[in-house]
């Protein structure tokens, strides 16, 4: 059976009832019949003769809601006024706003917001710029960089398109971490021009998340910012995907006692999350990974054309495996999905060593339905909500922000990304760990403060922050 995506749609339906033909008794049971769930009854208006109700009814998808709405539109005594989405009402005039921290309330409020005592702020900066961290909005602010070409499962929708994505990411920096994060929406897919217009704008922000720009573009662009930005530059496609996995994996090897460097590991779908999945891995210990995509098990006795794949075949595949994943997958203890829909089968799952781990992760649907998957794993996590272990980037880039902006951090390196990993990974107890908990909650409060100081902790050792534990305890 084919995985279907389970979010539904929310409908608000405003309607016109004619009181005297028993108009909403017929309204609820057509509602039932055609499979719609009525979650709430509002009255509006009401007169001799007839009533206004708002009712929210709950369908499966858009095309579900389209046909609860026809039936009603057939029953005599009901007028559709108006049907409004409940997500599209969310969205309406954007998710996010600035607010001012302080009232400007009088002349003497203007004078030291604006001119002319603002003009003493701007000098301090000019001759000291570091002061920009104390003294702007920069100490706490992230742009959130996309070019719309990689959304989501949606793929290139352009910069608009992807505009209601990064104003969620940023409600998820503010919520989860205090981060302030604005989305930066580029109308152009090159690379050049991209970088460009990013290290323009950089005096602004304390930090860069690049988001949803396609592959292999995004690698060249986020290496070339790290080079020439002094702020941290984080692709979260690629790295919080990669940090969240790691957390995962530690748990699920602690509950089936296996050590990371005992693991073969496969990965399908060698993208810019599998590539920065597969270097995480390494760094942590992991030996032997293998990656498979379209063409097959990628392997060093072959030269690509693709750069990433030239360097991913180069390190790693130790023992020379060929062949697709029906191959690979043999005897392996741990697979990785970040490709699509049906690539993962019962029969390759059978070829898998005792207690295998699979991280299916393909969104929305996964490389293997979970049902069909969960009598042969020991650990099985994916990327839906809907199902134990969701593997979620939000897991990571709130903390890993607030830790590297808290200490000024120059970079996001390595050592920061495991320690991360190891920080959300800590939050699961020994007692709380089992097959269906191996990642914690979303919003478990602790997680954005444990990966932060784990992130700071890191930044100070490889000597990438700017700020001394000191400093930023007694200013924060």
């Amino acid at each position: 059976m084919a995985l279907q995506q389970r979010t539904g749609t929310s409908l608000i339906l405003r309607l016109e009832l004619d009181q005297s033909v028993g108009a909403f008794g017929q309204l609820t049971r057509a509602i039932g019949e055609a499979g719609g769930d009525i979650v709430a009854v509002d009255v509006i208006h009401v007169t001799k003769n007839t009533a206004i109700r708002d009712v929210t009814v709950q369908a499966f998808d858009r095309v579900h809601g389209e046909r609860i709405v026809q039936a009603l539109k057939e029953l005599p005594g009901v007028r559709v006024v108006n049907v409004s989405d409940r997500t599209f009402l969310l969205h309406l005039g954007g998710k996010i706003s600035i607010q001012p921290k302080s009232p400007v309330k009088n002349r003497d409020d203007l004078s030291r917001v604006y001119t002319p005592d603002v003009a003493r702020v701007c000098t301090a900066i000019q001759e000291d710029p570091a002061k920009a961290f104390q003294l702007t909005i920069k100490r706490n602010t992230v742009a959130i960089v996309t070019d719309g070409t990689a959304v989501l499962g949606l793929g290139d929708i352009g910069p608009a398109g992807a505009i209601p994505v990064m104003e969620g990411k940023a409600m998820l920096f503010k919520q989860f971490a205090d981060v302030d994060a604005f989305p930066i929406c580029l109308d152009t897919k090159d690379t050049d021009e991209i970088v460009r217009i990013v290290k323009a704008i950089a005096p602004t922000f304390g930090g860069i998340n690049l988001e949803d720009i396609s592959s292999p573009r995004c690698f060249e662009i986020e290496d070339r910012l790290r080079a020439e930005l002094d702020i941290p530059v984080f692709h979260d496609d690629q790295h919080g995907t990669a940090v969240v996995l790691l957390a995962g994996l530690l748990n699920a090897t602690k509950l089936i006692g296996k050590k990371l460097e005992q693991l073969q590991v496969v990965v399908t779908g060698i993208g810019a999350a599998g590539v920065a999945c597969t270097k995480i891995l390494l760094a942590a210990g992991v030996k032997n990974v293998i990656g498979v995509d379209r063409q097959g098990v990628l392997t060093r006795s072959v030269n690509y054309d693709n750069p990433i794949w030239q360097w991913y075949a180069q390190n790693t595949n130790p023992y020379e495996v060929r062949g697709g994943l029906q191959e690979a997958i043999a005897g392996a203890d741990v697979f990785i999905g970040l490709s699509g829909p049906g690539v993962l089968t019962v029969d390759h799952l059978k070829k898998m060593a005792r207690d295998p781990i699979v991280f299916a992760m393909a969104n929305p649907v996964p490389e293997i339905d979970p049902e069909e998957a969960e009598p042969y794993v020991r650990v099985l996590a994916t990327g839906r909500s809907d199902y134990p272990n969701q593997i979620n980037n939000v897991l990571c880039f709130p903390g890993i922000f607030r830790g590297a902006l808290d200490c000024r951090a120059k970079t996001i390196n390595e050592e920061m990304k495991l320690a991360a990993a190891r920080a959300i990974a800590s939050i699961v107890t020994d007692d709380e760990l089992n097959e269906q908990y191996i990642v914690p909650s979303v919003f478990n409060k602790k997680i954005s403060r444990a990966v932060s100081q784990a992130v700071i902790d890191a930044a100070i050792a490889t000597g990438v922050a700017r700020r001394e534990r000191p400093d930023y305890t007694q200013s924060n």
